[in-house]
C-alpha cells in the first residue's frame, strides 16, 4: 500500500473543486501515490495512457460530489441560525439558493464562520473518502 499525504490530496480536492465540476480533475495513482492533474483549459502533467482504463487510479472529488450539500446548510443553520430555520428552507425552494443563503449570512454576520464551517466539513468527508478509497462509506464521493 502507498501513503499519500493528505495535504497532497487537500490540493487537489481544491484543483479540482476551484472550478464546475469534471473541468478540472486529478486522480492518485494507487501504485505510485503520484497524483496527476487534467484540465479542460490547460495543458498540466503527462498522464498515463491508462489513466482512463485503469482501475490502479482513483479520482479525486469534486466538492459537490461528496454529497454535504443542503444537509451542511441545515446543520449550521440549526447551530448558528435556529430561528430562521424556515427562512432558509424557503430559499432553498428556489433557484439561486446559494446566492441568497449567503446574502443572509452576510446580513447577521455570518458569513466567514459559514466558509468555515463548510471547509472543515469538506475536509471532514474527504478524510473518509480518503480512508476508503476503493470503497468509500455509501452516499460519500458517489
Amino acid at each position: 500500500m502507498v501513503w499519500i499525504k493528505h495535504q497532497d490530496i487537500q490540493l487537489a480536492f481544491e484543483f479540482v473543486g476551484s472550478v464546475h465540476p469534471y473541468e478540472h480533475t486529478a486522480y492518485v495513482s494507487l501504485d505510485t501515490g503520484e497524483i496527476f492533474y487534467v484540465s479542460d483549459w490547460i495543458d498540466l502533467d503527462e498522464t498515463p495512457d491508462d489513466l482512463d482504463t485503469s482501475d490502479r487510479y482513483i479520482e479525486i472529488p469534486h466538492k459537490n460530489e461528496l454529497n454535504l450539500g443542503q444537509r451542511l446548510v441545515r446543520e449550521f443553520v440549526a447551530a448558528r441560525l435556529p430561528e430562521y430555520g424556515r427562512e432558509v428552507e424557503r430559499i432553498f425552494s428556489r433557484k439561486g439558493a446559494y446566492s441568497r443563503f449567503k446574502n443572509l449570512l452576510e446580513s447577521k454576520g455570518l458569513l466567514e464562520e459559514w466558509y468555515q464551517h463548510e471547509d472543515e466539513r469538506s475536509e471532514a468527508a474527504l478524510r473518509e473518502c480518503s480512508a476508503h478509497p476503493t470503497s468509500p462509506p455509501a452516499g460519500l464521493c458517489d
